[in-house]
């Protein structure tokens, strides 16, 4: 007689509606999992509430305070947590030499921080049981690196980084730790980055470069940008694995940014002057 299985239990943050968050938690439900999915407010996660296999929390990754009530609240509902998808993040544009210093600290606090506050939460819960999955999102910004993103691209590496040696420190606790990097991807991010660039200073020694820079927020909306329910449908099938990979890169431009990485570096600056007009 088989032996019934429970259903994974799994946390993700950053799930609005129109992000890639949101794709996910759809497809981790479709596959019988049960669901939290997070944001600051719950109102903007609307649709979601529509599957019973989904629950609906609010999480906000820049408050140690939101994400430990956060987290008591699921293991006293679901009593463990089984995989944490780290995937709230904000984006930045603007050059270096003049975005708003308080920007590139949204960005880091937000992608990087944040993940690490929700990751230093949960593995005590995961070592307990000597079992988890913990899956960080990067992106192809992250290997890549162009002009006018430069704090969401170096946010990006640093999650890189920091995937790369979470997964020999957790290893010993039976944890595994997927990076995710998505290429261009249809989602709410370059609405939300258009936004969040209209508010930013008028721009000075960059002004001859100002429509180049505008369009870099929607760079990822193209018409080579996969569909966020074929990104999820394929990040999901991959995590929930038995073993499942260090690395997962899947999306628009993932294989040319892939190329792009391991050329060596005066052909890569080359190659990127040349399509960015500098």
């Amino acid at each position: 007689m088989a032996v019934s299985q429970e259903p994974e239990v799994v946390l993700i943050t950053g799930c609005t509606i129109g992000s890639i968050g949101h794709g996910l938690a759809l497809a981790f439900a479709s596959h019988g999992c049960q669901v939290i999915a997070t944001s600051r407010r719950l109102t903007s996660m609307e649709g979601l509430d529509r599957d019973s296999r989904v629950y609906l929390r609010q999480l906000d990754v820049l408050s140690e305070e939101s994400i430990n009530e956060a987290i008591a609240d699921v293991m006293s509902k679901f009593g463990r947590i089984d995989v944490l998808v780290n995937n709230a993040g904000v984006h930045c544009v603007g050059p270096l030499a003049e975005v708003p210093i308080s920007s590139v600290q949204k960005a880091f606090d937000t992608n990087v921080y944040g993940t690490l506050r929700l990751i230093q939460a949960v593995v005590p819960h995961m070592a307990a049981r000597r079992k988890g999955k913990i899956v960080n999102m990067g992106s192809v910004a992250g290997l890549v690196s162009p002009p006018w993103g430069g704090s969401y691209n170096a946010s990006k590496a640093a999650i890189h980084s920091l995937a790369d040696t979470l997964r020999l420190e957790l290893k010993i606790f039976g944890i595994d730790v997927i990076l995710v990097v998505p290429g261009a991807i249809k989602s709410n991010i370059g609405e939300n980055a258009l936004i969040s660039y209209a508010q930013m200073p008028e721009l000075k020694l960059y002004k001859p470069f100002e429509g180049d820079v505008r369009e870099r927020t929607m760079l990822s909306q193209g018409q080579k940008s996969t569909p966020t329910e074929e990104f999820a449908r394929k990040t999901v099938l991959t995590v929930l694995k038995k073993n499942p990979p260090a690395w997962f890169i899947y999306g628009g431009y993932s294989t040319v940014a892939s190329i792009l990485y391991y050329l060596p570096l005066f052909l890569k600056d080359l190659i990127l002057r040349m399509a960015y007009k500098l």
